[in-house]
C-alpha cells in the first residue's frame, strides 16, 4: 500500500510540473492553459486555501481539491501534448533545480537579514 502511495505521489508531482509546462505552451487551448496554470500555481504555492492546522479541513485541499483540479486540467489538455509534457517534466526532475529560483530565495533571505540588522542596530 505504501509503495502504491509513493508511486501515486510521484506521478502527481510529475503531472503538476507537466501542467505548468502546458500552461506556457502555445499549442494548448486557452481554457486548458487557464486550468493548468491555476492548478499548477496552487499546487506549487506555499499558501493553502484552508490552512493545514485546521483539523480535518486543513488537509482537504491537499487530498481532494488539488488531485481533482489536476484531473480536470489533464482532461482539457490534448493527450498527445500531455504525454509530451509529462516526458519533459520527467527530464526536468532529473536535472538540477533552477539557479534563478535559488538566487531569488537567497535575495529574500539577504533582505530579511539586512532588515533584521537594521532593526537591531538601535538596540545596541
Amino acid at each position: 500500500m505504501l509503495a502504491r502511495l509513493k508511486i501515486w505521489a510521484k506521478a502527481l508531482k510529475r503531472d503538476v510540473v507537466a501542467l505548468w509546462i502546458a500552461a506556457r505552451d502555445r499549442r494548448v487551448p486557452f481554457s486548458a492553459k487557464i486550468a493548468a496554470g491555476a492548478v499548477a500555481a496552487y499546487a506549487l504555492s506555499p499558501v493553502d486555501l484552508i490552512p493545514d492546522f485546521i483539523p480535518v479541513l486543513g488537509y482537504l485541499d491537499d487530498l481532494l481539491i488539488v488531485p481533482l483540479g489536476i484531473m480536470l486540467a489533464i482532461r482539457l489538455v490534448p493527450d498527445a501534448l500531455m504525454a509530451e509534457f509529462r516526458a519533459e517534466a520527467m527530464r526536468r526532475a532529473e536535472r538540477p533545480v533552477s539557479r534563478s529560483g535559488l538566487i531569488f530565495i537567497l535575495a529574500i533571505w539577504l533582505a530579511c537579514l539586512i532588515f533584521l540588522g537594521w532593526s537591531l542596530k538601535d538596540l545596541f
